[in-house]
């Protein structure tokens, strides 16, 4: 049988425990025999995290946005307890972090529906694609107790040395506590990129859900700026392709997700997505049946993972001889994706009807 040939190069990170040998098997048995491919390969294991001072994942972080795709094994984030077992110099930042960090992109999450896993909302006969902004919020927030009475105030002081801006928050008359939340315009307008390229190579509406009733100003700044780039620069190609773009509160949101079929991309704030991601994995049946496609503003660049971790206690097994049974469903739709994109910008269908096809047997 003559393999698929694949003009450009994608970038393979390998990872760690469980999965490392799950991917070996899925690379060895589902890939290398069906495609003429050059994989540039990056070892994330965290040994070798280790003894690359991490600089090994900021390397592949910078060949993926040369090579334009990168697809990726599950890997460990060190605690405590890791830095003791593998004798580590510190305690390094997640990978997950660190690629996103440099490739700047916005992180989609898609449930893998299976025709044999039972979904827990049954009407949910079609994915639904949580976009999450994994910037700023409540993640970058500075918190703090407050203790006794007084004014609580909160203060922009301008750089070019113009008055500053103050305002009143509250007036304590006892023990409160208070937070001060931040996000920026740049990386909204990434993030809104990000989720109108996503549904338009999709082919599925959009929405994005804020409480801009409230937070009449903050919302409101993320919903002005989806609209004004939606009548700029994607109406005409949305209406082309048959879709729609909508601002929706978010309490109406998750009544209308739950009622749906799916087939829908939404757009999270941080907080929003990181909670909204797993309900809706959950209601697909399996946090562990979840693809993770991190994607950047232009849309021109794309990272491919399983969305679940390492599968430690399996691995434990694995090391003291006992046969295991670990499901690589996530972990072969982390190649798929990753090779559909491949085949997408190289102009390749062989490549891409290869992935789809690969992606039909699993469920």
């Amino acid at each position: 049988m003559s393999k698929i040939k694949v003009a450009n190069p994608v970038v393979e990170l390998d990872g760690d425990e469980m999965t490392r040998i799950i991917w070996k098997f899925i690379k060895d048995k589902l890939i290398l025999p069906y495609l003429d491919i050059d994989i540039k390969y990056y070892d994330l294991g965290i040994e070798y995290r280790d003894q690359t001072n991490d600089q090994v994942t900021i390397d592949a972080a910078e060949a993926i946005k040369k090579y334009q795709v990168g697809i990726k094994c599950a890997t460990i984030t060190p605690d405590e307890a890791r830095v003791k077992e593998f004798n580590l110099k510190q305690m390094w930042k997640s990978p997950n972090g660190t690629i996103r960090n440099i490739l700047d992109g916005t992180v989609f999450r898609e449930p893998i529906v299976c025709k044999n896993v039972p979904r827990l909302v049954t009407n949910w006969t079609s994915p639904i694609i949580v976009g999450r902004h994994a910037f700023g919020d409540q993640y970058r927030a500075t918190d703090t107790v407050i203790k006794g009475k007084g004014k609580l105030t909160m203060t922009f002081t301008p750089e070019d040395g113009s008055a500053p801006v103050v305002h009143e928050v509250y007036n304590f008359k006892g023990n409160g506590v208070a937070m001060g939340m931040y996000n920026t315009e740049e990386s909204i307008r990434g993030f809104a990129h990000s989720c109108f390229n996503v549904a338009l190579n999709k082919k599925w509406p959009l929405y994005l859900s804020t409480k801009n009733t409230i937070l009449k100003k903050y919302d409101g700044f993320f919903k002005d700026i989806f609209e004004e780039i939606y009548q700029k620069e994607y109406k005409a190609k949305f209406e082309a392709a048959g879709i729609v773009y909508e601002h929706r509160l978010i309490d109406d949101m998750v009544a209308s997700a739950l009622k749906w079929n799916g087939s829908f991309v939404w757009a999270c704030k941080n907080y929003d997505g990181d909670v909204q991601s797993d309900s809706v994995a959950q209601g697909f049946g399996s946090l562990g049946l979840m693809t993770s496609v991190l994607v950047t503003p232009d849309g021109k660049i794309m990272e491919a993972e399983a969305a679940h971790g390492t599968v430690t206690r399996h691995y434990r097994d694995h090391q003291a001889g006992k046969p295991t049974s670990t499901n690589p469903i996530a972990s072969i739709f982390a190649w798929t994706r990753g090779l559909e994109f491949r085949g997408k910008l190289d102009g390749n269908k062989e490549l891409m009807n290869f992935a789809q096809a690969l992606e039909q047997v699993c469920v």
